[in-house]
This record gives structure tokens, sequence and C-alpha cells, in this order.
């Protein structure tokens, strides 16, 4: 990934870049004119979406990471910083749910995984790109982070990512807050029923807060991209704190 950085070269990172969201982001941002930087732990679908950000007639660099791990995260940025010499966007996308069940029965394990990728990892990758951001030329980016809706209307039996996703609000604010005396920009993008691999179950039927199952409308994942590119083409004089992208007609608005 060594290379003479361009003053003119935008440069993106997405983690979680290898399948669903992460991976239409990443092919997104290549068309919209960014290097892309495609974080994973999987290096076989990073790859994968590599091809297609560079079909897209865009630069790709591909680094395994683990976001949940510090020295994974360090290092990830420093594969940035000495690749393209700046970031000015970062995509905090990587995350991952926890077994369905009541929270009383969930383990410690369970738990802590999610909390170890959903919102550490959140702040390691946020701090890593304070440091970078604040001492670039031009100075500053914009971070976006993967919210959810279920941070605001909690499924049943998904304690862990609710709360998880709760924290990442906490944190788009802090960051928000941090970041304007470094020219950072920070905001989230929380996504309803985007139909991936992960996410197909929607469709089928999930249990709603009186216990009954309902098949919910989902949307294509490409309108969380595009919606991800429009929030990192503002300048850095505008910011997009939160934005809720999600199917017209899912049960999130209303009354039963």
């Amino acid at each position: 990934m060594n290379a003479t950085p361009s003053v003119d070269l935008r440069v993106a990172l997405v983690t979680g870049a290898g399948s669903g969201i992460g991976r239409k982001t990443a092919v997104a941002l290549g068309r919209a004119g960014f290097a892309v930087v495609l974080a994973d732990l999987n290096e076989s679908t990073a790859q994968e979406a590599a091809g297609e950000v560079v079909a897209a007639g865009a630069r790709a660099s591909v680094v395994v990471a683990d976001v949940s791990d510090a020295d994974s995260v360090r290092s990830l940025f420093e594969q940035v910083r000495e690749g393209f010499g700046r970031l000015d966007v970062l995509f905090n996308n990587a995350g991952i749910g926890a077994p369905r069940k009541p929270l009383e029965d969930l383990g410690d394990d369970e738990w802590q995984s999610c909390v170890d990728t959903n919102v550490t990892g959140v702040f390691y990758c946020i701090r890593e790109a304070f440091k970078l951001m604040k001492d670039q030329d031009p100075r500053g980016g914009r971070i976006i982070n993967n919210g959810s809706i279920s941070a605001h209307v909690p499924r049943p039996d998904a304690a862990p990512y609710n709360a998880t996703k709760a924290g990442v609000c906490g944190l788009t604010k802090s960051a928000a807050v941090e970041g304007r005396k470094y020219d950072i920009a920070c905001g989230q993008i929380d996504i309803g029923n985007a139909l991936t691999k992960q996410t197909y179950k929607v469709e089928e039927g999930m249990m709603q807060a009186n216990g009954s199952m309902q098949p919910e409308p989902t949307i294509d994942p490409q309108e969380v991209a595009d919606a991800v590119v429009y929030m990192a083409n503002l300048p850095l004089s505008t910011n997009v704190l939160s934005m809720t992208v999600m199917a017209t007609n899912m049960p999130y608005v209303g009354r039963g």
C-alpha cells in the first residue's frame, strides 16, 4: 500500500468492508472518487470487495484488522498513514449481534463480545482517526458511525445489540463536540431493515414488542451506501449528526 500521497486524493476507510453494508459502501465511495481502504477480519471477502472498488475505477487497499483489538486498530491506521498520508472519511461499520434470548439468560461472553466490537471497537477507531486527522494537511476529516434504530426502539431479546448501539450514539455526540477544534465532523447513520445476509429473517418475521411475530419490509443496502456517500461528500463546515434510513412501512414510528 506504500505510495506517494496525492494532494487531491480523498481517502476513505471502511471497517467491516467485506460484506453487507460495508461492501456496498466501499464500492459506492470508490465510484464517488475516494481511494478506499477496506478493513475486515475476513481477508478473502475483503479482497473480493476491493476488486469491485477497483472495477469502479478507484484505488483499493485491504487491511486485515480486528476492531475489538487496540493493537490491531493502531496498526490499521498506521498502514493508512504510511500508504496514503491522510484520511478524509472513516465509516465505522464493523459490528456484530448476539444470540436472541431473554436478558437474564445471556452469558458473559455473549454480552462482552458485542460490547468489545460495537462500542469499544468504534472508540478505538475514532481515537486513532482523531490522531491522524488533526495532524494532517489539510487538517480535519469526517467520521460516520453505523448506528441503528435499535438504539431508539429496541427489539425484545436483543439487549447487547440495543445497548451497544445506544452507546454508539454517545460516542458520536462526544466525537462531534471534541472534533470541532480539529475540523473533524462526526455523525451517524441509523439503519432500519437493510436486507443483508445478517438480516434476511426480517422478511420472514421478527418478534414485536407485544410478543407477536411479524414480517417487516426491507430496503436495498445500496440506499444506505448512497446515504453514506452523501454525508462523506459534505464540506467539513456541514455535519449530519444523525440520519435515519429505513423501510418506509416498517413498524418504527406510530403505534401498534
